[in-house]
């Protein structure tokens, strides 16, 4: 083995501590702009954009909107995953990073339908196309950071730090959300499932405004980054690809396939308990197609409960792929899920401890499904085309999870008379499709992060020549 350059034995190293707090910090913001919306989806965009329509057809609405972000983020995936396979991570999740900042603080401050008519709701759908172009190339970059500047024997460890983000994100949004409707009560007899009109009129924008400060607060710990000695390496030695996604697509195709089926399960749960478990349980029991008839508050509190969990168990993640691998973690973790989806019912059937118990055992799943895919889809590429290739497999697993579950979800919801049993099997079902995913594929515990550089030039298409070294 050639001995390592003078520059790359003289390249600064980032310290630990840095590395933890860039990789979560990023993920935490950007998790937040998605919460906000996805709860603003739930209580005011409905009525704010989409008036008109019965109750169901305007969540619906609001859902699609929603879920159009997704199709925005595979694209997100290719264009980020270019730019961090090429120039590197560190400039890449600074420019994603400030895309999304800047479209969810527009979101603050856009028209309503009944003050600009279609144009406020176009406007809404620009600007929620922006935020899933941007998240689909920061998770990739935040995962990467993590993997490939950790130590021997605790890249799983480190890739939950920027899996974490989601429940802090998501504590933090929600948290901020109860905060304002505690400051702008209802006013007395109103329905309790409802947010004041103070919040509907304008108390809604202040979560969407203050992102920019915590993007400030983002851009200014990415920005004292260096990048990792494997890219590094892997740019000195001229292994950069000029077309990362042609060598990925076909070098590494199956890998993206099983990448994307992997992550499926993850996907589905993760939205069917954050966006679709507030529609229904905030929804009244004498409702056309009836809910648990919790108030908002109430509810939101329950979910952060649960979250609390989501928190510890992805924690929990790491140290256990690490020592067990992540395929056999995720095999049991997916079983589980399965049976999740199976028993959710009778559970909430309990009452409201029953109600509680479900969304204790979901986050629970969620954390211990989502920690370990911060290394696991990093690992299935080589360095060249770790950018695009996890960003791909993450992103476009979003459309066939996350942008459908919480449509499909309200649908089944509705075809089921109020119970979500229908809800809990389309869970199951897509948990088997991910169980199948891990048992096609291979353990990546010990795989060398750059032992992976050796299949870059074989696997390079005919035209995706290295780019020329930097002088």
């Amino acid at each position: 083995m050639p001995a390592p350059t003078t520059a790359s034995a003289a390249a600064p190293v980032n310290p630990r501590s840095r590395v933890l707090v860039a990789s979560l910090i990023g993920t935490t913001i950007e998790f937040y702009d998605f919460y906000i919306y996805a709860t603003a989806a739930v209580l005011v965009f409905p009525s704010l954009f989409f008036p008109g329509s019965d109750p169901t057809t305007a969540l619906l609405s609001s859902f699609a909107v929603f879920g159009a972000a997704m199709v925005a983020r595979p694209i997100g995936a290719v264009f980020f995953g270019h730019l961090g396979d090429r120039l590197g991570r560190k400039k890449t999740l600074v420019v994603s990073l400030l895309t999304m900042g800047v479209a969810t603080f527009l979101i603050g401050v856009l028209p309503t339908y009944a003050q600009a008519g279609w144009v406020a709701t176009a406007l809404l759908v620009v600007m929620r196309l922006a935020q899933g172009f941007a998240l689909g190339g920061e998770w990739s970059g935040a995962a990467l950071v993590a993997t490939e500047n950790a130590p021997r024997g605790k890249r799983a460890l480190y890739g939950t730090f920027p899996q974490l983000g989601a429940p802090l994100g998501f504590i933090i949004g929600n948290g901020l959300f109860l905060v304002i409707g505690a400051l702008l009560p209802s006013t007395a007899g109103a329905d309790p499932t409802q947010p004041s009109d103070a919040f509907v009129d304008w108390g809604w924008r202040i979560p969407f405004l203050f992102s920019a400060v915590m993007v400030a607060i983002g851009l200014w710990v990415r920005s004292r980054l260096v990048e990792s000695a494997v890219f590094a390496k892997t740019r000195e030695s001229g292994r950069v690809r000029k077309l990362p996604l042609a060598t990925v697509v076909r070098g590494h195709w199956r890998q993206l396939v099983l990448g994307t089926f992997i992550m499926l399960a993850t996907y589905v749960l993760f939205y069917l308990m954050t966006t679709f478990s507030l529609s229904y349980g905030r929804t009244a029991k004498d409702a056309a197609v009836p809910g648990l008839g919790y108030s908002y508050t109430t509810f939101v509190l329950m979910m952060i409960f649960g979250v609390l969990f989501f928190a510890v168990f992805t924690l929990v993640s790491g140290p256990l792929a690490d020592r067990y691998g992540r395929r056999t973690t995720l095999l049991w973790i997916t079983a589980a899920i399965v049976v999740f989806g199976l028993v959710w019912v009778p559970l909430i059937g309990l009452g409201t401890l029953g109600v509680v118990l479900w969304l204790v055992l979901g986050f629970t799943l969620m954390g211990m499904t989502f920690g370990p895919m911060g290394a696991l889809l990093p690992e299935l590429f080589p360095t060249s085309v770790r950018y695009t290739g996890s960003g791909i497999s993450y992103n476009v697993s979003s459309i066939l999870g996350a942008a459908v579950a919480p449509f499909i979800a309200v649908a089944l919801w509705d075809a089921g008379d109020g119970s979500p049993w229908l809800v809990g099997v389309y869970l199951s079902a897509m948990a088997v499709l991910t169980l199948t995913a891990l048992l096609l594929g291979k353990e990546t515990k010990d795989v060398s992060l750059d032992d992976g550089e050796t299949a870059d030039v074989a696997d390079a298409v005919p035209g995706d020549t290295p780019a020329p070294a930097p002088r």
